[in-house]
């Protein structure tokens, strides 16, 4: 037997095997070089990366014609809706209704700021069910005269209102009673401080490290100083300009925010309608601030606690200045629910009144955004201009970095970060959302309500989504109808925005996701950290990136078509298959990836960030086919050493191949597929 035979024989027979599946030829290395048995792979070097590439030769991809391909995931075939609630009257409709100087607005039916409170009758029933304390108004029309409630505002005489559930009325007095004898000396201090200063001033420091930048820039001033609450006497008001003035750089931006504490959005209608005591004049145990006593109103029946003023005032400041600076809107929420608390610790208000103020207030945000005249685009771009030219940033994502990167450890310091933790302030939302009071449980578990017009409040921080996703972000994000003052007709009292910032919390429909990078901002790149539920698929298309954070366990499947769809979490891609036909797909999570069903991929490239000899490999529990497309393996915080072997992608059965495969750092190595996964040795740097 001659050699060309032979060697003629060989080649016949590694035809045979590419044809299979089993083989790939050519590259320059064969099976026996490779030390591989069944398999091979072709080694080559790229200067440029560093990093190496085996490719398949054209008998492989020619064979891949033979790989049966799943078909993509059907998921549910429908998408969600959240339609507004009908036979409603919307808050954005009628905000202008809000007012306490015309006796045809004095009616939870007539009133729009009352009639969003509605769900405090659940706690308590007013003396009388008008706005009407310390309120006398001539008849106009057909409406009748208001005259003057009897109210005194001292509970527990003949003119009082009725406790509904006493166990929700108590639960909140005794929450103020245990805060202010346990709060701390910083927390008097900031109670104070939070009384004393504009509301506006106080709720910038939201901003971060971009406090004293934005101050500048709107021309904010404050008169306060601090004091030792413990030992002050009298309660000096502030001589600032609150949110600043329409002449400073940022003026327009002034006149933006200012656009949501119009008359329609004051608190005041819904104050003198519900007639509710303040919380140290329902109880001699709840401890006020001693440097806030010389502030206590001496007009009590004209001096309701619900909702708070303050909250209200913070969150109508916090939410236009989230809408201008996304960078920081999850930051800003928490600094208005940080207001809410520390009326709470100041003895001035109870749980229920910062909630009112920021139920009360979110709608009339919505409502201000939705009607103003303003160019919203144009105020965006100044602001966003201006503190990338501060800030020496070029683009939106520079200066979202710039935002959250702390800049003083110097707790005394303007621009110190109280917000810089995400647990954190997502588990203090959580917790100030409902404060832990007692569900009311006839309320309890009724369908989620999305209010007409609330998804403008995530206009600038999910702008890739259309209004109608932003409304279903809302519908799955939201707090049960059972917690106190969430079961008003349209959804006001259950809108969590702090989730919603975080994309949905479910796919109860399919959800298809387009993100472009070119548009920058979070059009570019977002992620999500919700633990999103549900049976819908998710679909990613579009050239911009979008992270999955959450423990996610949808189950519709995933799509990838283009862009980056990247899992930071292990469980990232929810409990469906993944098909990927297009774009990045990049496991970069702290452990094995799972993917529940079955991994199919047809083009584009897997993109493995491994901080381990396993972390950010694929783990597959159903088949895995390869019909195309690449694998790149990069490393972060680990370095294999030459000669090791990583297993970077394990199914319950693997057909096909990819048609590149590269890893950063090594110009040498060998890809072994094997019937349930795919091991790469890393042969030389």
């Amino acid at each position: 037997m001659n050699a060309a035979f032979v060697f003629r024989r060989r080649a016949a027979v590694l035809a045979v095997l590419a044809a299979l599946g089993l083989v790939a030829c050519g590259g320059g290395s064969d099976a026996s070089d490779n030390g591989n048995t069944g398999s091979s792979a072709s080694s080559s070097s790229n200067a440029s990366s560093s990093a190496a590439s085996s490719s398949a030769a054209s008998s492989a991809s020619s064979s891949a014609g033979t790989i049966v391909v799943p078909a993509e995931p059907a998921g549910l075939g429908s998408v969600e809706a959240a339609d507004a609630p009908t036979g409603v009257l919307a808050y954005v409709d009628t905000g202008a209704t809000n007012q306490r100087n015309d006796a045809c607005m004095v009616t939870l039916d007539t009133n729009a700021g009352v009639r969003v409170l509605k769900g405090f009758l659940d706690l308590w029933t007013p003396s009388s069910l008008k706005v009407d304390a310390g309120v006398t108004l001539a008849a106009n029309g057909s409406c009748p005269a208001v005259t003057a409630s009897t109210w005194t505002g001292i509970p527990g005489d003949s003119t009082d209102g009725t406790v509904v559930n006493a166990a929700l009325h108590a639960a909140n007095i005794d929450y103020v009673k245990n805060a202010t004898k346990n709060r701390s000396s910083a927390q008097a201090l900031a109670a104070y401080m939070d009384d004393r200063r504009s509301k506006g001033f106080s709720v910038s420091d939201g901003m971060g490290p971009l406090t004293s930048i934005w101050r500048t820039g709107t021309g904010q001033t404050s008169t306060i100083a601090a004091v030792d609450p413990a030992t002050a006497v009298t309660a000096v008001s502030d001589g600032g300009n609150n949110l600043g003035s329409t002449s400073a750089a940022l003026g327009q931006a002034v006149s933006f925010i200012d656009s949501g504490n119009i008359t329609d959005g004051s608190g005041e209608p819904a104050k003198r309608f519900y007639k509710y005591a303040r919380p140290w004049r329902w109880s001699s145990d709840v401890v006020v601030v001693p440097a806030l006593e010389s502030a206590k109103s001496s007009t009590p029946a004209t001096d309701g606690g619900f909702p708070s003023g303050h909250t209200a005032e913070a969150w109508r400041d916090v939410l236009p200045m989230a809408y201008l600076f996304p960078q920081r809107y999850q930051e800003l929420i928490s600094r208005a629910m940080e207001m809410g608390e520390n009326r709470i610790l100041a003895g001035m208000h109870s749980p229920l009144d910062v909630m009112g103020g920021r139920v009360q207030a979110t709608a009339v945000v919505a409502y201000s955004l939705n009607k103003t005249t303003m160019d919203k685009a144009a105020t965006y771009k100044l602001v966003q201009d201006y503190l990338m030219a501060q800030t020496g940033t070029s683009d939106f994502n520079a200066l979202l970095a710039k935002a959250r990167t702390a800049t003083t450890t110097d707790t005394s310091s303007v621009n110190y970060d109280r917000f810089s933790d995400y647990a954190t302030n997502k588990a203090n939302y959580t917790r100030r959302l409902t404060y832990n009071l007692p569900v009311i449980a006839a309320n309890a578990g009724k369908a989620a309500t999305v209010p007409k017009g609330a998804e403008i409040l995530l206009e600038t921080r999910l702008p890739y989504l259309t209004a109608a996703q932003r409304r279903v972000v809302l519908k799955t994000t939201e707090i049960d109808s059972g917690y106190a003052l969430a079961n008003d007709e349209e959804g006001w009292g259950r809108l969590n925005l702090f989730a919603a910032a975080d994309g949905y919390g479910a796919f109860n429909g399919d959800v298809a996701v387009t993100m472009d990078a070119a548009a920058g901002g979070f059009s570019a790149r977002d992620t999500w950290r919700n633990d999103i539920a549900g049976k819908g698929k998710l679909s990613k298309l579009g050239s911009g990136m979008l992270r999955l954070a959450g423990s996610n366990s949808y189950s519709g499947g995933t799509v990838l078509t283009a862009g980056t769809l990247a899992a930071d979490s292990v469980s990232a891609f929810g409990s469906g298959d993944l098909f990927m036909k297009g774009g990045v797909l990049e496991c970069a999570a702290p452990g094995q990836i799972s993917v529940g069903g079955a991994y199919t991929q047809t083009a584009g490239t897997l993109k493995l960030v491994m901080s381990s000899a396993s972390n950010g490999s694929l783990k597959v529990s159903g088949n895995a086919v390869i019909a195309g497309g690449d694998l790149a393996v990069s490393f972060s915080g680990y370095t294999p050493a030459v000669g090791s072997t990583l297993t970077v992608l394990t199914a319950g059965a693997l057909s096909g191949k990819f048609a590149n495969v590269s890893v950063a750092g090594f110009s040498k190595l060998t890809t072994t597929y094997t019937a349930t996964g795919v091991q790469i040795r890393l042969d030389a740097i």
